[in-house]
């Protein structure tokens, strides 16, 4: 027997397979088609202070390896999701979730993390610092190494909750934001968030997606979200959780071994709604193939 037990912050997930924000809503539609509890944990739709309708349609654009999203953090707000989410979450899910949270401001993140603090079923939170920042000219939180710093701290003096900051891959050097949100302390770092691509239509000769541009995930992602991935786990001292274009158990076991502890499934559950169930149960064969006992005892292995 193989076992895929992994430790984040000393929480114990079953296995490291956690579906993305922002794909796989707050659990219930998947919960219809399969027990999610099969799963190590997920996370669960961006959620900021106000309630947000996102922006214009179309907001999706398909590729060949891929697809570009632009959905604008659409969420019904903080008050809602403590309200009905969390409860509805609790009846489906008996495992620790990761909240996700948004803002546009340090003290729109603060609020959001200590008021989703509050919830017992909250396991971890996840700040999404690729939000811009709308009193610092709307450059993004995450593409600048002092405001990724600010919102840790910001985020960490209102929880006792583990905190782990969500990157954007969007910048020249990964390393330095890492390393200021560990700074600041972080409990762990999630990367990467999607990068920015477009799509023209050729009979429109106009964008495909209203808003222009987008965030592009899906495979063709993959190898530059393992660089990264590589590359943070040695220069920071943290846990990661991996993501960006994880589509099969193999890539699961090639994210641990650049370092992740986690591994996080996004633009897959839109394909294919099983795809994280799926993955889970090719985890024991995928491990047996590779000589692999222990999940845990493969992170960072290929440093």
């Amino acid at each position: 027997m193989v076992n895929t037990k992994v430790t984040l912050s000393g929480i114990t997930l079953d296995n490291p397979v956690i579906p993305a924000s922002g794909t796989f809503g707050y659990g219930k539609e998947f919960a219809e088609l399969y027990d999610i509890n099969i799963l190590g944990s997920f996370s669960f739709k961006g959620t900021t202070k106000e309630p947000r309708f996102g922006n214009p349609t179309p907001r999706i654009a398909e590729c060949s390896v891929g697809m570009i999203n632009s959905v604008g953090l659409q969420n019904p707000g903080i008050d809602h999701v403590m309200e009905h989410e969390i409860p509805e979450m609790k009846k489906i899910f008996k495992k620790p979730v990761i909240a996700n949270i948004g803002g546009f401001s340090l003290e729109e993140y603060a609020y959001c993390a200590q008021r989703i603090s509050e919830a017992d079923n909250v396991g971890i939170i996840e700040v999404n610092i690729s939000c811009p920042n709308v009193h610092g000219g709307g450059i993004g939180f995450g593409t600048d190494a002092a405001q990724a710093a600010s919102v840790t701290k910001a985020v960490r003096a209102v929880t006792k909750k583990p905190v782990y900051m969500k990157l954007t891959p969007n910048v020249t050097n990964i390393v330095e934001i890492a390393k200021a949100c560990e700074a600041e302390g972080a409990d762990g770092i999630s990367l990467i968030n999607t990068m920015m691509g477009m799509r023209i239509d050729l009979k429109r000769k106009k964008p495909v997606i209203a808003n222009k541009m987008g965030g592009f995930s899906g495979p063709a992602i993959f190898p530059v979200a393992l660089r990264m991935v590589y590359q943070v786990y040695e220069a920071v001292k943290l846990p990661i959780i991996g993501m960006g274009g994880v589509s099969c158990a193999e890539d699961v076991i090639e994210m641990m071994l650049a370092g992740a502890t986690g591994v996080q499934i996004g633009a897959a559950n839109l394909v294919d709604p099983w795809a994280a169930r799926d993955i889970v149960l090719a985890l024991p064969d995928v491990m047996e193939k590779y000589g692999i006992s222990d999940l845990a005892s493969i992170i960072g292995a290929a440093h």
